[in-house]
Order: structure tokens, then C-alpha cells, then sequence
């Protein structure tokens, strides 16, 4: 029914056909407009997602008003307001649609319940931690070492769609750098923020 999922999920754990049948009777689809909020700052994250097609981000709102983007999911990759879903707390952060978003959903509850009792989601809800914590500590490394050129190379390097995708605003904010900063290193001037 969905084997861009079933990739995604086989590129993460050991499922086999028959958890791959059960996993993916949990999960909904759902078409998302662009600039949709998914998750607002303040409330429970209930829902984990698969994007299909499009792209979504999580991000805080600074005390100066100004947007920081955590973390942008494109074609074929998962997420959510990771910290909100697993504690069940407020979030932090805020989940928006980015361009129009095909996904596919399952609800916090499912998420456990598969987790209770597949071995192989529990191996992908594994392998989702492990990446989230890796993802995580590279950001705060290459924000806390690196330049705006090397940051923004480094960002061109591993993921130059990205560019072309989001705006320049969004962009900037997931680099940590002024959007004027962004429109001098993709014009190729050398600078350093």
C-alpha cells in the first residue's frame, strides 16, 4: 500500500513482510498545505510523520520574535516535535509545512502500541533516536566550531536541494546566520559571521 514507507522502515530495522503489514495499517495519510502548522509551541505533540512528498521543519521562536529552525524534513524522511511526542509535554517548537506536504501519520498512541509489541519497530524507533541524538549533537558542533562559510558549505555539500527548496528566511535560520549573510555566501563572496 505505501512501499516508499515500507523502504524507509526496511532502511531502519529487521521488519519482516508480516510487522511490515501490521506498521503500516497504523499509519494515515494526510496532504498538508504549505505554511500549515502541524504542532504549535504550547501544545502535545500526538503525531509522528512520514513525508511522502514535500517538506516540513520544526523550529523555536527566539525572545527577539526571530524563527531558529531545527530541522527540515524533506522527500522521504520522518519526524516530529520529537521532545513533545515522547514526554507528552507542551512543545518548545513549532512543526509547519513548508511547501505542500504529502505524509503519512500514526498517532502517538499507535507509535507505542507497535512498539510494545514488534521487534522491528522497536529497532526502528531505535535507529530514529540514535539519528535525532546524532543529528543533533553534529548541529551544535558545526554551530558552535564552524563559520557561516563552513556551515553553509557543509550544508551545500550534504544536502544542496535544500536550497532551491526553502526560503532564503528559513534557510538563514537553520544555519544561524543573518539572511543577508545567507545572500553573500550563495552569491560566492567569502564571509564570516
Amino acid at each position: 500500500m505505501y512501499p516508499d514507507l515500507r523502504i524507509a522502515l526496511q532502511m531502519f530495522s529487521d521488519c519482516d513482510e508480516r510487522e511490515l503489514d501490521c506498521i503500516e495499517q497504523h499509519f494515515t495519510p494526510k496532504q498538508v498545505k504549505k505554511n500549515q502548522i502541524l504542532v504549535r509551541e504550547g501544545s502535545i505533540c500526538k503525531t509522528f510523520y512520514y513525508v511522502r512528498k514535500g517538506c516540513l521543519r520544526t523550529y523555536f521562536t527566539d525572545k527577539n520574535g526571530r524563527d531558529k529552525t531545527r530541522y527540515i524534513m524533506a522527500d522521504h524522511h520522518l519526524g516530529t516535535a520529537l521532545s513533545s511526542f515522547i514526554t507528552q509535554r507542551p512543545s518548545l517548537e513549532f512543526l509547519e509545512a513548508i511547501e505542500h506536504s504529502e505524509l503519512l501519520t500514526i498517532s502517538h498512541d499507535s507509535f507505542y502500541e507497535l512498539n510494545n509489541k514488534l521487534n522491528g519497530w522497536k529497532q526502528f524507533y531505535q535507529k530514529i533516536l540514535e539519528m535525532a541524538y546524532t543529528f543533533q549533537n553534529r548541529k551544535i558542533e558545526a554551530l558552535t566550531t564552524l563559520t557561516a562559510q563552513q556551515r553553509y558549505n557543509q550544508l551545500m555539500l550534504e544536502h544542496p536541494a535544500l536550497s532551491h527548496r526553502v526560503t532564503n528566511k528559513v534557510l538563514a535560520s537553520y544555519l544561524d546566520i543573518r539572511e543577508e549573510t545567507l545572500s553573500r555566501l550563495k552569491s560566492g563572496v567569502k564571509y564570516n559571521d
